[in-house]
């Protein structure tokens, strides 16, 4: 299923207490555009009886079924894209457009 790099554990957290939503879980879904390539989106949010759940690290992770198919093997890290520009990425071999990194 959907796993979490360290980096990305510690950013939700942090994440979470800026927002007040400290033992929230994290809710993530996707969608797949026309090209292939995979929109992804996220938030707090209170999960249902109907959600998917996966824990990962010290966070639990809510997904609705319709979205774990899209998700299931995908890596959600927290990288510098730029100088001082920090961004969650998804490495997920569902998505079309993705190229894996040389040596994984």
């Amino acid at each position: 299923m959907l796993k979490l790099t360290e980096a990305a554990i510690e950013q939700v957290k942090i994440s979470a207490q800026s927002n007040d939503s400290v033992g929230d879980p994290l809710r993530l879904a996707a969608k797949m555009r026309e090209d292939g390539s995979i929109d992804y989106l996220m938030g707090f949010d209170v999960a249902t009886d109907a959600d998917v759940r996966v824990q990962s690290g010290d966070v639990e992770i809510v997904i609705e079924p319709k979205y774990v198919r899209l998700l299931d093997g995908a890596t959600m890290d927290y990288v510098e894209i730029g100088e001082g520009e920090f961004r969650f990425i998804f490495m997920n071999p569902n998505d079309e457009t993705y190229i894996a990194p040389e040596g994984s």
